[in-house]
Parts: C-alpha cells; structure tokens; sequence
C-alpha cells in the first residue's frame, strides 16, 4: 500500500506529543496539592489532556494516510520517548534490560520500515 509521508510525519509527532503530555501529568503528579480539586485543575494537567486530545485528532487524521498496522508499529516509538523523558527530567536509571528492549524495538521498527 502506497502511503504519504506527511501522515507518517503526523502520527509520529502526535506520539511524541502524547509522550510529552505523560511526562507532565508525571510532573504534577510529583507535587503536593493543597485540594484534590486543585490537583486537577491546575495548568500544567489540563495543558496535558488538552494535549492528549489534540494527539488524538492527530492520529486519526493520519489514519486516513496510512495503514494501522504502520501505526501500531510507530507508537511504538512513545517507549523511546518516554524513557529519554524520564532519563532527563526525573532523572530515572536506566538498566541493561530496558536497553535490550528499545534495541527490540527499534529493530522492529526498521524491520518493518524496509520489509513490512
């Protein structure tokens, strides 16, 4: 199937973007809040669902261009997002293991990109 790398390009950012939204609500989740209202209603939390809605409009536009199996195969790229996030912001360790498993998954990645 032929596919347009603008909705490649469209998908890829909305998985980063939604990636980024985890890494804050992960922020606000660190704080002490003086109410359970204020623990949600706060800036920082209602930026990361107003992010994670946009993400998902992204993806379902970039649905439109490509097929789900491609999809599925590059939100896989949130896992090496996520741990670059957690790595820089909440100084997290990152073990032999987690990096044998993001080696799976980029070879999958591009066993699907050239094969797929």
């Amino acid at each position: 199937m032929k596919y347009d790398i603008g909705y490649v390009l469209i998908i890829l950012v909305a998985f980063f973007l939604s990636a980024v939204s985890q890494a804050m609500l992960k922020k606000a989740a660190e704080k002490e809040y003086s109410s359970v209202l204020k623990e949600y209603l706060n800036p920082l939390v209602i930026t990361a669902y107003l992010i994670f809605v946009a993400t998902t409009l992204m993806a379902i536009i970039a649905y439109k261009g490509i097929p789900l199996s491609m999809g599925a195969v590059l939100e896989s790229t949130s896992y090496i997002y996520v741990t670059i996030f957690g790595v820089r912001f909440f100084k997290e360790k990152v073990s032999k293991r987690k990096i044998l498993a993001l080696v799976i998954i980029i070879t999958g990645i591009c066993v699907y990109s050239l094969l797929g």
